[in-house]
């Protein structure tokens, strides 16, 4: 997955997020309808001349980091009192955190991942802050802990992330996720005796974890920053090293940097036969790489020696896994929505050879299990799974019963199963063994529920954009609401960027709204990556409007159907989604009751000053470009806010160490809303500690957050418990 996913991604779903700090939580409530007092908020006189236009930035100083200047930090803990007072006020606040609570208390499980004779898999009891990893021996083991991130901060907050056991399954190669950065470090672990080594490799960051046979394993990792720069700092200067099991991070060997390129990220996979190491390398957020190969058949120095494969920035490729001298990889080359190829490499220039044309509905990824190939696609932005035999031949569709995500199917050549799980809007995931051999599959680890997934209606609906654009969107709610035809307040959840799909889910947090009696919808924008490449490029640069224009299309067309009432819509996005609910609750202030942007990238002229926001321009375009700069400025969160307006209620979400979308974009955002004329309804900032942009979260933050974000909305919806 490259930096498209890794970098905007994590919030593009409904984050479940954070638990108040005491900090948060001091004053004396008042009550909900009173007028607010919004702190005071320093004006700087900081105007730039862009393309002869003056573009004033009084709040530039909330760029700092509230990690390191006090008064970025004095002004955090003045806005997130004042939030949490009025908060305190919700009466429906308490029951969504009880409902959350019982909704997440069930064991869930993740995918098995087999290695030698042992499977390896997390598991959550129910309302564990962090997952345990645990491993058997054999399918029917007796399961035992391996790793506990529970026991490794009091706040929970630090996280297990990434993990891979070496190929005979004796090492455990994990990655540590701290306060929600993007920063990792990387450990092993001994299998057998449950004991961490010696090794600790520090300032990873967007890695693979890729085992090169059992003594030793490649990573990506970035210089280290400047103290205090942690989290702002662009990031550049990827490179990728091999670590030695039993050696410091000192010795690791180089084996790919770009020094003359720094802004180049590489990221390398390992083929399951421990023959060939793919390198990926990108400038950017769109998938177009450049390929490198190893070939760790070759003796000595030769095996060291990355072979380009393929040359130049235009194309998507997916390694798929590799059998004796071939590669199969996914690929948009000639295919705008995916194929399947291979690669022969035993001759000295390789050959390339057709497997899977492009179909109808969009290949996403593939996986070689047994003699299978076991290939995903989207159609309409649910799930498809289908098995081939390796030339491409065969096809099988497997029957998933369910508007749903299917993922998973991960294995290697000649095992005999594979592990997915399914799930949807209304059902947890479920985890399926397949028997590749017999086709039979059973199900492997299925959730107990408080809740009875029947008594709720899952429908896909399309309508039409403003320009008449067919748009997907899925909308979810009570059986007995939609047969009685009654209209009820309504989240509505929308993304539209940087080639990412949006698939059906479960979230907790989801589930209590539909509970209440709320309608949840998800609407499949364009920019995302639900059609392929047409429809992403339909949605960013110069056709960034076409995002906001469906999102509007779709509140519109929520009303117009009589699911959501006129004054009860809300709205959420996260990250590129945030982006999305600043443009259009500026466009269209009258259409939203209630509008929640998570983590959103909100200054368009400067966000690629800070961290990975350099790699956005790829869907965004150039500040520094004139035709660029003109179409940014004029959807910009920040620049467009409409003073004299009445703008709904407005509770703006970002956590103090997110170092993908730096909280400068909310905090300056936040200060703009709140000294414009917009009206009387609140618009508040809830800024989290020790929390990032989205992955790694502890169970009593995804609950304490949510709880605070449904109790909002549902207040300016006139949402009421059922």
């Amino acid at each position: 997955m490259s930096l498209t996913a890794r970098a905007l991604a994590a919030a593009s779903l409904l984050t479940l997020a954070l638990a108040p700090s005491p900090a948060m939580s001091q004053p004396v409530p008042t009550p909900a309808t009173a007028p607010i007092t919004y702190p005071e908020t320093r004006r700087s006189d900081v105007v730039d001349v862009l393309f002869g236009e003056r573009v004033a930035d009084p709040y530039r100083w909330l760029e700092n980091s509230v990690l390191t200047d006090p008064e970025v930090s004095d002004w955090v803990k003045r806005e997130n009192a004042v939030t949490q007072n009025y908060l305190a006020t919700l009466p429906q606040r308490d029951w969504f955190a009880r409902r959350m609570r019982d909704l997440l208390s069930f064991e869930r499980f993740g995918l098995p991942v087999k290695a030698g004779t042992r499977y390896f898999y997390m598991r959550n009891s129910g309302l564990q802050n962090q997952s345990q990893l645990f491993v058997r021996q054999g399918l029917g083991g007796t399961p035992r802990l391996l790793l506990d991130p529970n026991s490794w901060a009091k706040d929970g907050a630090t996280a297990l992330d990434e993990w891979k056991p070496s190929d005979d399954g004796r090492l455990l190669l994990y990655s540590v996720q701290d306060g929600g950065s993007d920063w990792r470090t990387l450990k092993l672990l001994d299998v057998a005796h449950g004991t961490v080594l010696a090794d600790e490799i520090r300032w990873a960051k967007f890695t693979q974890l890729s085992w090169v046979g059992s003594k030793g394993f490649l990573y990506s990792r970035m210089p280290e920053p400047k103290p205090g720069e942690e989290f702002t700092a662009k990031a550049g200067n990827s490179a990728i090293w091999y670590h030695a099991v039993g050696t410091s991070q000192a010795q690791d060997r180089l084996v790919l940097a770009t020094p003359d390129h720094p802004e180049l990220y590489h990221e390398v996979f390992m083929s399951s036969n421990g023959r060939y190491g793919l390198i990926r390398s990108y400038n950017g957020t769109d998938e177009r790489y450049e390929l490198r190969l190893l070939d760790f058949s070759r003796r000595g120095e030769a095996r060291w020696q990355p072979r380009v494969l393929v040359r130049g920035f235009d194309h998507d490729w997916k390694l798929v896994d590799a059998v004796g001298n071939r590669l199969w990889l996914v690929t948009n080359k000639d295919a705008p929505r995916y194929r399947m190829v291979a690669v022969d490499l035993a001759k000295a220039e390789p050959q390339w050879l057709d497997v899977i044309p492009q179909q109808d509905e969009t290949l996403r990824e593939g996986t070689i299990v047994g003699r299978t190939l076991v290939v995903s696609y989207l159609k309409d932005a649910a799930s498809r799974a289908v098995l081939y035999d390796l030339g491409g031949g065969g096809a099988h569709v497997i029957s998933l019963n369910d508007i749903g995500t299917a993922s998973g199917f991960h294995g290697r050549p000649g095992d005999p199963e594979t592990f997915y799980q399914l799930s949807s809007f209304n059902r947890p995931a479920t985890i399926f063994r397949m028997n590749l051999a017999s086709g039979e599959t059973s199900v492997f680890a299925a959730p107990r529920l408080t809740f009875k997934p029947e008594d709720y209606l899952v429908e896909q609906r399309f309508y039409a954009s403003k320009d008449g654009t067919r748009v997907p969107i899925f909308v979810v709610r009570k059986r007995s609401l939609a047969n009685a035809g009654k209209a009820v307040p309504t989240l509505l959840y929308g993304y539209g960027g940087f080639n990412i799909a949006l698939t059906p889910g479960f979230s907790a947090a989801r589930m209590a709204w539909l509970e209440a009696g709320g309608a949840f919808a998800l609407a499949n924008l364009r920019g995302g990556g639900e059609y392929g490449k047409a429809w992403h490029d339909a949605g960013r640069g110069a056709n960034k409007q076409n995002v906001f224009d469906d999102f509007v299309a779709a509140g519109e067309y929520l009303i117009a159907q009589g699911i959501a009432p006129k004054g009860g819509l809300a709205v959420q996005g996260g990250s590129n989604g945030g982006l999305l609910i600043g443009a259009a609750v500026n466009q269209r202030p009258d259409l939203f009751a209630a509008a929640n942007p998570q983590v959103g990238v909100m200054d368009m002229l400067r966000f690629d000053r800070f961290t990975e926001g350099r790699t956005w321009v790829d869907d965004y375009g150039r500040p520094e470009v004139e035709a660029d700069f003109r179409l940014l400025r004029a959807y910009s969160p920040y620049h467009n806010i409409r003073s004299g307006t009445v703008y709904p209620a407005v509770l703006v979400t970002t956590a103090e160490t997110d170092d993908r979308v730096v909280p400068g974009h909310s905090f300056k955002y936040t200060a703009a809303l709140q000294a414009a004329q917009t009206g009387p309804r609140p618009h508040l900032i809830r800024v989290e500690t020790r929390a990032g942009h989205g992955s790694g979260k502890p169970t009593d933050k995804v609950i304490g957050e949510n709880a605070d974000i449904l109790a909002f909305l549902a207040q300016w919806t006139g949402l009421q418990v059922r």
